[in-house]
This record gives C-alpha cells, structure tokens and sequence, in this order.
C-alpha cells in the first residue's frame, strides 16, 4: 500500500505535529465510530485485464437493471424518457466542458443556452424572472426561505410537514445555525395542509408549502399565497415534480411569490439520486434578492445582440455581507437539459405528456382500490399517489422487490404514524401491463 502514499513516515510525523495530532487516526475522531471500517478490505489478487473485465460483469450482474424491473418509485426523483435530441445536445463539448462564463465574449453559446433556460422556466413557473439554475430542489427551497427573510426582515418561516422531508432537512441546516425560527403546519386527514393552521402570518417571512406535495396531493396554493400576503409575508411554493405544471396552474398564476424547486423531471436521469436541478423564480420586484447568477440579454457596441452576466450577487463576486448566497451555483449542464428538454416536447407535448402521467396514475389507483388497497387521502394526485396495503404488507414488498417489483416507497420511513402507507408513482414509462402486474401481485 505504501507505494501509492507519496510521503515518507518523517514527513507525515512533521505534518501531524504540525496540526497538532500524534496519530494519523485522531484525523478521522470527527467521524462517528459506527461510520468507520475498522478492518481491512478483502480485495481479490493482481488479474488480467480480460479477468477483471469478467469479474466487472459478475459484480454487475448482481444489480438489476431497469430494464428488468417494474418500479414504481417516485418519492422526488421520477423516471421519464428522455428524447435523444436531449443527449445529443448534453454531450457537445462546448456545453460538456465546466466553465464560469466570466467573459462573455467568449461564452455566448453557454450564457444564450442559460438564458433560453432562464426564459423556459418562468413560463412553466408562472413567474417573471429565473436564474440560472442551483443545487438542486432541497437547496433550492433553503435559498428560498432566507431571500423571504431578506426582503420581510423577520426572523421566523412556516413550513408544510408535507413538503418533502430532505427538503425540510436541509432547510433546518440552512436556517437554525443562523438563529431562523421554523414552525412546521402538519397536514390532516385530505393529505393536504389547511390554510386555517398559519394562525398570523404577520410574524413570518414565509409560508412553505410543496404542491403536488410529498404524498402526491395538490396544495390549495391560492389559499396560502392569499393568506400570507394578508400578513405581509411571502409564498414560496416548492415543488418535486415540475411536469406537473404541464397540466395544473403554476405557482406564479396561484399567487406564489416565490417557485422552487427539483427539475430532474426534465430530461435528466434518476441517476442513483443525483445529480439534480435546482430550478427557481421569483417576481421581478425581488429580483435583487435572488440567490445565484442570472443572465440577461444586452446589445454590443455595434447594436448587435449578446448575453451577459446581469446579476451575479455570490460571495465569490462582491462582499460577503452584501452577497444573497455563498455557496449556490448553477447546474449548467443539467439546466441545459432541462432547456432542450423543454424545447423538444413545447408547450402541447408538456401538456400531453403530463396528461398521460396522470392517468397512468389514476389507472393504477383504480386497479389497486379494486382489489381493497385504498388510496390514504382524497385529495387530488398527480402521477404518484400514497396507498394503505393491508398490515403485514412489507414482508411481501421484500419479496416483490427481490424479483425485479417494487411496489413504491414506505412512508413509514419519514412518517412513523403512517404504517402501511406506500407512495406508488407511475409515469410514461410504465406500460399498461407493468401496472397490471402490480395490480394483480397484491390480489389478496
């Protein structure tokens, strides 16, 4: 092993004295005991080429592809096909290469294609200014939440628990350390989360609500927006599934002041969970207290047309105490997916392809209520859907799923109080008989 470590055991003492540790290990205390591998890796010997390669292919033949199971996963990260004009763009060199466009001079081709995302995503959105892309939707709303408590001055934001619990996650990460008050709205018996629980907005900066929301419901979103602006407080709808939008009304059109959210949706792959798309945008009067960058469109010295940075309020571009975000950057290639994603399908095909999600859907709800598996809440989904199974169900979901089945996700895992309750998503690239499979495997 020593002969992959380039110092010598005197240079590693002298930099450890330098820290002021005596052992190699006392590195690695910040990290939790039962995180650690204590024993050592029980690798094969030196092989061939061709015997590696062999032994590569065992390895992965012991992961089940996707084309040979039926999942039925969502849960903020849903499978859809992807046109092959999408990845023909994607994997251009130009778009491929990692580069800030700094010179616009020399970066029209990444700053136009921002910008067409940029355009894209306040129409579906409903809003009238986006920027040019984030983290991903959890980071998304975070940045959401401390722009609210920029603009109200106030100290303290409401939070949905129906928004997505990673969401929330990293929102509490974002907000505690800087002293923010969180106060969660539970959600009753419709799978929705009533207006009549903000008691005053006027002692808020924000109302958080996710609309389809973690369970697959829609938010009355009107109804928040409303309500918060009575207190002078803002509305940030989130949002895991934009495909949605291709259908419903916007969160613009609703009232929202604010639209974040995961655009994975839009032509970029589940991909093990990553990486996502953080798409967010705001109305045009808080442009200025937007996170990230946002390019706008200018005019050179010879009136042509060209793109630029217009704003770009980061920490590593102004002060620190006047910059909106320190650590956002733009997915600039997942945002270009999105964008020529967007693009291919237009404003009839996101229509028609959002329809066909949600009637899959409704298909299997009905199919699954047949033979006695309710849906939890009437309120109305999407393309995913929460569902009681009869008690004892998670031993035969093991056993579905070591055969290539996976009938949704288990609540219970976020929710302790929802035992039983699976959320069960099916989009375009489940066939009819892929949802008749599910439908007869839980036939009493």
């Amino acid at each position: 092993m020593m002969r992959y470590l380039p110092h010598t055991p005197e240079e590693t003492a002298a930099m450890l004295a330098a820290v002021g540790v005596d052992d190699l290990e006392r590195l690695f205390d910040v990290i939790p005991p039962e995180c650690r591998r204590t024993r050592p890796m029980t690798l094969p010997g030196p092989m061939s080429e061709w015997e590696l390669n062999r032994h590569m292919d065992g390895l992965a033949a012991r992961v089940t592809p996707w084309s040979r199971a039926r999942v039925f996963l969502g849960a903020g990260s849903y499978p859809h096909f992807i046109p092959e004009a999408v990845r023909f763009v994607t994997q251009r060199s130009e778009f491929v290469t990692a580069y800030t466009p700094y010179q616009p001079e020399m970066s029209q081709g990444t700053l136009q294609a921002i910008f067409e995302y940029q355009t894209l995503t306040a129409r579906l959105l409903g809003l009238e200014v986006a920027n040019a892309s984030m983290y991903d939707g959890a980071s998304a709303l975070a940045e959401a939440l401390l722009m609210a408590v920029r603009l109200t001055g106030r100290r303290a934001v409401a939070i949905s628990r129906a928004v997505h619990p990673l969401y929330r996650r990293v929102a509490a990460t974002y907000l505690d350390p800087a002293g923010i008050e969180r106060r969660e709205l539970d959600f009753g018996p419709e799978g929705t989360t009533d207006p009549a629980r903000l008691a005053d907005a006027r002692q808020i900066a924000a109302v958080a609500v996710q609309s389809p929301n973690v369970f697959g419901c829609l938010e009355p979103l009107a109804a928040f927006a409303a309500r918060a602006h009575e207190g002078g407080a803002l509305c940030v709808a989130a949002f895991s599934e934009p495909l949605a939008f291709g259908l419903f009304a916007s969160p613009g059109s609703l009232g929202a002041d604010i639209a974040c959210g995961e655009g994975q949706s839009l032509g970029i792959p589940p991909s093990f969970g990553g990486p996502g798309l953080g798409m967010f945008a705001a109305r045009l009067a808080h442009v200025r207290q937007m996170p990230g960058r946002l390019v706008g469109e200018t005019h050179d010295l010879e009136g042509r047309r060209g793109f630029v940075l217009t704003l770009s309020t980061r920490e590593q571009h102004i002060r620190r105490e006047k910059a909106t975000s320190n650590i956002c950057t733009n997915n600039s290639l997942c945002a270009l997916a999105a964008a020529a994603y967007l693009a291919c399908l237009g404003k009839r095909g996101l229509r028609e392809l959002a329809r066909l999600n949600r009637d899959k859907a409704e298909y299997l709800k009905r199919g699954l209520a047949a033979q006695g598996v309710r849906p939890a809440f009437p309120a109305p989904t999407f393309n995913e859907f929460t569902a009681v199974f009869p008690p004892g169900f998670r031993e035969r979901y093991l056993r579905l799923a070591e055969n290539g089945l996976v009938a949704g996700f288990p609540l219970e895992r976020w929710y302790p109080e929802l035992s039983d309750h699976y959320l069960l998503c099916a989009t375009e690239v489940h066939e009819r008989a892929d949802l008749d499979a599910l439908i007869a495997e839980v036939r009493p």
